[in-house]
């Protein structure tokens, strides 16, 4: 069944509105800026954010890796949701979520990552993930 396998859900507490952290995650000039899970540079960033529309985004790790998830988006509801297929060569397809809650002071983010196919898999995203949303607050001018 598909709700046994593995899943992260991360939440970030962010000092900006729920506008600019839309921005930072669906914007592909902002997205180029900080998206990855480590200090390696995003190398390219294409998004045509809409039910259907298509992302790709390149990025290389600080070990020399280079990776390219993309994906359709399922769900689009501008400043609340996002919902994506996430997809690696060679690795089943998954679903990212991004829900962005307005909150004293800024915006709660709740991302999940559901359907990967092993606890290797899980571990491996959720560092990853950890690793980028370590990243957004910074970018976003929070300070933190």
């Amino acid at each position: 069944m598909t709700d046994q396998l593995p899943s992260v859900t991360l939440v970030r507490r962010i000092k900006a509105p729920p506008a600019k952290v839309w921005a930072a995650i669906t914007q592909p000039e902002l997205m180029v800026q900080w998206w990855g899970p480590d200090a390696g540079p995003t190398l390219s960033v294409t998004a045509d954010v809409r039910p259907g529309g298509r992302f790709s985004i390149v990025f290389r790790l600080v070990n020399g890796d280079e990776h390219n998830p993309t994906g359709v988006y399922r769900e689009v509801a501008p400043e609340t949701k996002l919902v994506f297929t996430w997809e690696i060569a060679g690795a089943p397809d998954s679903l990212v979520t991004f829900r962005l809650e307005p909150i004293e002071g800024g915006t709660e983010l709740t991302l999940t990552h559901e359907r990967l196919p092993d606890e290797a898999a899980r571990a491996s995203h959720e560092h990853g993930w950890i690793g980028l949303l370590d990243k957004l607050p910074a970018f976003l001018g929070d300070g933190q």
